[in-house]
């Protein structure tokens, strides 16, 4: 198994990710492709002794900034980190490929350089998010604003081929992100959407208020990219803030650190369970090969969970999976879109 990794698309710069690839290749016996300035791959190797055996260095003479524009991973940055790693996964030269760059620039490129599943519509970023009793895929979290019905019914297959082969979640039930649980609920997006869910053979059951979705009443949340980018942000925010509060509290006084001792293990314990972390990059639907979205500030344990469930997409050949599911899965086709 051969992971593809861009080095230089995050915001802390090729070390986190040299971090990760080490940790990846001597955990999981991944064979790794490390695409990026290979000078500085190899400084900051040396600067942090960390061994680059095992490890294929593609040099790559540019880089794909945050502010850039999608397009650019098509034009002006065609040897950035990003562009090249993709043009090898779809050239057959690896297994999957993992970035923390430009999410914008990630699906053009997984659109157009590594291409679409036949008979999908639309690639989405499908993160999976810490709830309640366990974790649950946002699907699509940016990479479409706009939507048609069909999209987000394959959207709701895709998130459950994927919770069920790689999560390990049996029957996942899929709900549609609306502004009240009714079938009447929401704008003819969403009406339309329920609809073609319903009839889909998943199992749909129904609509789901944002409230509602912490708790874990869903583990496939359906939205378009809009909705399910505020979901998203919000969530972080949320979690971010509350954490913050929480541990201003425990360290007020005396009194409370010494209830903080006191509940230390627990504190813990919830803390690595709501840790995104723990679930790695966010999977690009739809891409004809793996292609995975790790956050754009990810420190190495980010990486190497993104990694290692990259290497679980494909051995699991969820590409395939879908593939069929949406062949079987009927729905009006209104034109293929981007």
């Amino acid at each position: 198994m051969r992971i593809i990794v861009d080095a230089c698309g995050g915001d802390k710069g090729p070390i986190e990710a040299i971090k990760a690839c080490r940790e990846a290749a001597d955990e999981f016996g991944f064979e790794i492709s490390l695409v990026g300035n290979e000078s500085e791959i190899k400084s900051q190797s040396e600067k942090n002794k960390i061994s680059l055996e095992k490890i294929d260095i593609i040099h790559a003479s540019d880089v794909i900034h945050m502010h850039e524009s999608p397009m650019s991973i098509m034009k002006e940055k065609k040897e950035s980190s990003m562009a090249k790693g993709l043009k090898m996964l779809a050239g057959g030269e690896g297994d999957a490929f993992v970035s923390s760059g430009n999410s914008g620039a990630l699906t053009v490129g997984g659109t157009l350089i590594v291409k679409r599943i036949k008979k999908i519509k639309r690639c989405a970023f499908a993160p999976v998010i810490p709830k309640d009793d366990g974790f649950f895929m946002l699907i699509d979290s940016g990479a479409n604003v706009e939507c048609r019905p069909e999209m987000l019914c394959q959207f709701g297959v895709m998130g459950s081929v994927y919770m069920k082969n790689v999560m390990l979640v049996n029957d996942p039930k899929v709900g549609l992100a609306n502004i009240g649980a009714e079938k009447c609920k929401g704008g003819e997006l969403q009406q339309e959407a329920y609809e073609l869910l319903s009839k889909s053979g998943l199992n749909f059951i129904g609509n789901i208020e944002a409230r509602d979705i912490p708790s874990g009443a869903a583990d496939v949340v359906v939205a378009d990219g809009f909705t399910g980018n505020i979901i998203l942000k919000l969530y972080e925010g949320m979690a971010k803030e509350i954490f913050g509060k929480f541990k201003g509290i425990l360290t007020k006084n005396l009194k409370n650190k010494l209830a903080a001792c006191l509940l230390k293990s627990d504190l813990t314990e919830l803390k690595k369970k709501m840790d995104y972390k723990e679930y790695g990059g966010a999977p690009l639907m739809g891409t004809s090969k793996p292609v995975f979205k790790a956050h754009g500030n990810a420190d190495a344990k980010t990486f190497k969970s993104a990694i290692r469930l990259a290497g679980e997409y494909a051995k699991r050949n969820v590409v395939g999976v879908i593939s069929e599911a949406v062949r079987e899965t009927k729905t009006e086709d209104k034109g293929e879109g981007f």
